[in-house]
């Protein structure tokens, strides 16, 4: 069984690897650690290997975790938000990948009040129109993404997705270029790129090789650096 330390070189290497082929810069993508229903202990070695951002889904878990291993690292949320939870999401992470919706958006806004920073988030699209699956639906991000921008206390740093599971890594890939295409065409529209470089988070465990060649800037594995989960 390879080590977390020995995934992560692979993973980075192969996210350097495919950043290359597309001709851009392997810094400009980031890699999310999914930390879901890991053990702390194999936190711990990603984080002794360099690991610098995590990803998790449940308020609960991550509460713990983060208590645990502290401000060491920079914590995302990427699962579903209910609205009545937007407080304490707001005081875990540093980034919000997952807002779809304005409620939730309204909510996190309000429980940021007085804070004084903003909190970067992204707007998750529901790029392959699944019914299972949260996510805005392609033709309304560009309403929601002009409210948000109203809310004095996020920041929308660009686009989220999970597109729909594909045996063939290369299935994925129209869904991953139009993502990217919406987030470039909301740059342009001065919709996005107002607080920092444009994030366009997208790509797992079995695919993120092709998110990374289509215009990745956070990549979020799991499997194939912590291994199966409990």
């Amino acid at each position: 069984m390879t080590t977390v330390a020995e995934n992560l070189t692979t993973i980075r290497a192969r996210i350097d690897q495919a950043a290359l082929r597309a001709g851009r810069d392997p810094k400009a993508v980031r890699l999310v650690a999914v930390s879901k229903r890991v053990p702390l202990e194999r936190l711990q070695e990603a984080v002794d290997a360099g690991q610098g951002i995590f990803g998790e889904n449940y308020l609960q878990e991550a509460d713990l975790k983060i208590k645990a291993l502290g401000g060491r690292v920079e914590w995302h949320f990427i699962g579903h938000l209910q609205s009545n939870k937007a407080k304490l999401a707001a005081g875990l992470f540093a980034t919000i990948e997952t807002v779809d919706r304005l409620k939730l958006a309204v909510a996190l806004d309000r429980h940021l009040a007085g804070e004084g920073d903003r909190l970067p988030v992204l707007l998750q699209v529901n790029v392959g129109r699944e019914v299972q699956k949260s996510g805005v639906l392609p033709e309304d991000a560009e309403g929601l993404l002009r409210q948000v921008n109203n809310l004095p206390n996020l920041a929308v740093r660009g686009l989220m997705a999970m597109p729909p599971f594909f045996e063939d890594a290369e299935a994925v890939r129209p869904y991953f270029r139009q993502l990217r295409e919406m987030a470039d065409a909301f740059v342009d529209q001065g919709l996005l790129g107002q607080h920092g470089p444009l994030e366009v988070s997208m790509g797992m465990s079995g695919d993120f090789e092709v998110a990374v060649e289509e215009g990745a800037t956070l990549v979020r594995v799991g499997t194939a650096l912590f291994g199966e989960r409990l």
